[in-house]
């Protein structure tokens, strides 16, 4: 309900950021640096997603291999926002294709 037709959104990347968890990245003439995540969203789906993927990290087999393969790169909360993210993006993929959620894909 609180998303509408999902439809609205052409790609994931557009998605994620209405759920306010894309992340900031700022660049110079030198490097780029990331700065966490924008909070633009909508916080109050940020936060269900958040809390969804501290349950997925221990009960979906998809979402705990996410956050196994990608513990040593990240820590803490930064590796939780990602499973959350991740979880976004599925979720924006079972709606827009109108299909059922597939582990292979």
């Amino acid at each position: 309900a609180r998303v509408g037709d999902v439809r609205r959104f052409s790609d994931k990347r557009r998605f994620v950021a209405y759920c306010g968890l894309d992340p900031v990245v700022e660049s110079s003439g030198k490097g780029v640096v990331s700065r966490g995540i924008s909070k633009k969203g909508d916080a109050v789906l940020r936060r269900a997603f958040y809390l969804a993927a501290l349950t997925a990290i221990r009960v979906n087999p998809v979402i705990k291999r996410f956050y196994e393969e990608h513990k040593g790169r990240l820590r803490g909360n930064k590796l939780i926002i990602a499973c959350a993210r991740k979880l976004a993006v599925i979720t924006w993929a079972v709606l827009y294709y109108n299909k059922p959620f597939d582990a292979g894909e």
